[in-house]
């Protein structure tokens, strides 16, 4: 059976998120802006909650959804391209753009390692190149996923401020591209780092399906 003792970890990261969310949600500085970078991240922990007793992620996975949920949160709040600390560091380093937008992508490559746990337990497959090479792919598939979604949306509000908000291209023409980058080897990156913590949370909190 699962190991019960994290329930207390999980319920902790639950109403972390949740926190964030509610603060988030008063005065952001656009409410449809913020309703478009929110709500992926909603979705998500909807049915992450929802299939909680069917199918309990490693505390590992549930640490990296919350992680990337606040990161929208934040984001959602203030509009990625007017995040305080990165507007900062914009200033401080003479950068031509706030990099909180592209910092959020790079984290987005730790949904690898849950890719890589449902993949392990819910299919054949095992550890190895195949595993590597397949997580790797359903990262910069989902990456491009999300970029085509952003542009039907500009598509369709006819490139209206709330559109743009959500871009984020900040006058790059090659932000989609890079956003898809930063993605991708933020999944490479987190699979070298967490693979085997992962190997280990799996043995000791799941048992084989």
């Amino acid at each position: 059976m699962r190991n019960g003792g994290n329930r207390k970890i999980h319920l902790f990261l639950l109403l972390m998120v949740t926190a964030v969310f509610i603060w988030s949600a008063i005065k952001p500085a656009s409410y449809l802006s913020w309703l478009l970078e929110v709500s992926p991240a909603v979705v998500g922990l909807i049915i992450v909650i929802a299939a909680y007793n069917k199918f309990r992620f490693t505390t590992l996975s549930y640490a990296i959804i919350a992680l990337l949920s606040i990161s929208m949160f934040i984001g959602g709040h203030y509009i990625y391209s007017k995040v305080p600390l990165f507007n900062w560091i914009k200033d401080a380093y003479d950068l031509k753009r706030n990099h909180y937008d592209r910092f959020g992508h790079l984290l987005k490559g730790l949904f690898a390692i849950v890719l890589r746990e449902i993949l392990l337990r819910k299919t054949p497959l095992t550890k190895g190149p195949w595993l590597v090479t397949i997580v790797l792919s359903m990262s910069l598939a989902i990456a491009a996923l999300y970029e085509i979604i952003e542009w039907l949306v500009s598509k369709i509000s006819n490139g209206g401020e709330a559109a743009k908000n959500f871009l984020g291209i900040q006058g790059d023409i090659w932000d989609t591209q890079w956003d898809m980058l930063c993605s991708f080897i933020g999944s490479i990156v987190a699979l070298l780092i967490f693979s085997k913590l992962h190997n280990r949370l799996l043995k000791k909190e799941v048992t084989k399906e």
